[in-house]
């Protein structure tokens, strides 16, 4: 099954592509303006840009049924119109960064239990070195389906030994706490599909409450797994770097001082996060 379906706004795919890309799990074709979604049916769907950033189209393909479909529009935000996010910031100071990237959405998370395993992975390792160790994992634990990967089920992951994640050098507790974390959600005590219909409170607080998930993952997950409007990491040492040069300080910008323009950024606090790394990512000019 195949749709064709246009959008009523700005739309900035290539973007939310380049973004994608920066994640070796996924199948992103940046040329052919494309990326393909592995689903939980167990088919692939292809998700493909055929419009501009002001008339967005796109073609979706290898859907299953209607359901997929209302799945895919809601990963990629095609149902929440960006261009009411855009005119809420034209009178604050992130006025610069919006007008270069606005239309960029907030990709959700293909995979729940994968943006959980990932985040843990990337803790406190370096961007290169965290995408080894985790491509490591999937090409070792893994499924590859035509090029496209998909994580082990977590009751498969939860099997494992601390031994088993120490052959792939992942450190002693980062073997641990992906274990936890699959264990948890084999045998019930975490059910990640049940947070999408619970208050950002209480998604933290269930997942804080796992070894290795502090404050800073959570709001991850909520962002990027959920696709909640309102967080912003502002000890993020790369937000602070972003609004260092756009503030033009000499100095990394306080938590303080961050925290004093939420009243001006908010409801769209996970906006102003996106779009400030993108900044960063891929500069004007």
């Amino acid at each position: 099954m195949a749709v064709e379906i246009d959008l009523k706004f700005p739309y900035d795919f290539d973007s939310a592509l380049a973004r994608l890309a920066g994640n070796p799990v996924h199948a992103v074709d940046l040329e052919g303006r494309l990326v393909r979604v592995p689903m939980e049916e167990g088919n692939l769907v292809t998700v493909q840009g055929t419009g501009t950033v002001r008339e967005p189209s796109f073609r979706i393909s290898g859907l299953l049924n209607g359901e997929q479909l209302a799945h895919i529009r809601w990963v990629f935000h095609f149902d929440e119109p960006l261009d009411g996010i855009a005119a809420h910031f034209a009178n604050t100071d992130l006025v610069p960064v919006f007008a270069v990237h606005a239309g960029t959405p907030l990709i959700r998370s293909f995979s729940l239990y994968g943006e959980l395993v990932k985040s843990i992975i990337h803790q406190q390792l370096n961007l290169s070195f965290a995408n080894v160790l985790l491509m490591r994992f999937m090409e070792t634990y893994g499924l590859q389906q035509d090029g496209v990967w998909r994580f082990p089920p977590p009751e498969q992951t939860a099997l494992l030994t601390v031994a088993d994640l120490r052959e792939l050098q992942f450190s002693t507790r980062k073997a641990e706490y992906v274990i936890g974390l699959s264990q948890a959600i084999a045998d019930g005590t975490i059910d990640l599909e049940s947070m999408r219909h619970k208050t950002d409170a209480e998604v933290t607080s269930a997942l804080t409450a796992l070894r290795g998930i502090g404050p800073w993952t959570a709001q991850g997950f909520l962002m990027f797994g959920l696709g909640r409007p309102n967080l912003f990491p502002a000890a993020d040492v790369g937000l602070q770097n972003a609004l260092k040069t756009l503030w033009a300080l000499d100095r990394k910008p306080t938590q303080q001082e961050i925290l004093a323009r939420f009243p001006d950024w908010s409801p769209y606090l996970s906006y102003a996060a996106l779009y400030l790394w993108r900044s960063i990512e891929a500069p004007a000019g």
